[in-house]
């Protein structure tokens, strides 16, 4: 009540964002630009936080929504000159590591897993199963490259360079990222950048996070006993649970479920 009170001190205010899941354009349960920006907005402006804290737990996903979010946490820090402490729970690998650097420091659990700077594409091949089930592939394009990596065709050695060179593209932004927000706290290590991961400590040591702490003791130990959190989230509206929505939450989630397990987490 007494924050209310003209010429009163309040307590400081800190505003957590939980960025949860994988990262996906338009996922309505993972993390998306479009999804997060009201959320991140508000965070930012309602009640002028002495800081934005990042809780992240996320496997990774797309680079290009990964950017979005983490530029718009960096773009408000600086209008509003808020400091932004990143905290990772299980994971902030690939994509959700990219969010962690988002902040000014990192803090990691002694178990959370950290790093696999790099990028990655993945598909099948059913050439083999719609022979022998007697379906003929037919593809009809203007434009000799609208049909590249078809799963229904023989792999192209052509089509894979080019995937590997937009790969390396998408990797190098990727890795300027991460030396701008580490600058020289970053190590020099072999692996840095080939898509590896670490533990909690290991991940100190390499400069991948600043430190072990959790988000509550940390900003206490911060900002004082009294600080005050407001957390901030997505909402679901109660009719997104019904109908077509549900099937994409399925999809997200089996998505979800195969990024986890490719770090050991289920």
């Amino acid at each position: 009540m007494k924050r209310f009170i003209p010429f009163l001190k309040s307590e400081p205010l800190v505003s957590v964002i939980r960025l949860q899941g994988a990262i996906a354009a338009g996922a309505r349960g993972g993390i998306s630009d479009a999804g997060y920006a009201a959320v991140i907005e508000k965070a930012f402006a309602k009640g002028k936080p002495k800081a934005v804290a990042l809780s992240i737990n996320s496997p990774g996903g797309s680079p290009v929504q990964s950017a979005l979010v983490a530029a718009r946490i960096r773009r408000l820090a600086a209008e509003k000159d808020v400091k932004v402490h990143a905290f990772v729970e299980d994971v902030a690998a690939s994509g959700g590591y990219w969010l962690a650097c988002a902040g000014d420091d990192i803090w990691v659990d002694q178990a959370s897993i950290v790093g696999s700077i790099g990028v990655i594409s993945a598909t099948f091949g059913f050439v083999e199963a719609i022979n022998k089930i007697g379906v003929e592939r037919r593809v009809y394009t203007a434009g000799k490259n609208k049909s590249v990596l078809d799963p229904f065709r023989p792999e192209n050695p052509d089509d894979v360079e080019r995937l590997k060179e937009l790969q390396l593209q998408v990797h190098e932004v990727f890795i300027d990222h991460v030396k701008s927000s580490r600058g020289d706290r970053l190590s020099d290590h072999d692996d840095m950048f080939t898509g590896a991961f670490w533990a909690g400590a290991k991940g100190v040591e390499l400069g991948l996070a600043d430190g072990i702490g959790h988000l509550v003791p940390k900003m206490k130990e911060l900002y004082g006993d009294k600080v005050r959190f407001a957390v901030h989230g997505p909402k679901k509206g109660l009719l997104s649970r019904f109908g077509a929505q549900i099937m994409e939450d399925v999809d997200l989630g089996l998505q979800e479920r195969a990024l986890y397990a490719r770090y050991g987490l289920s």
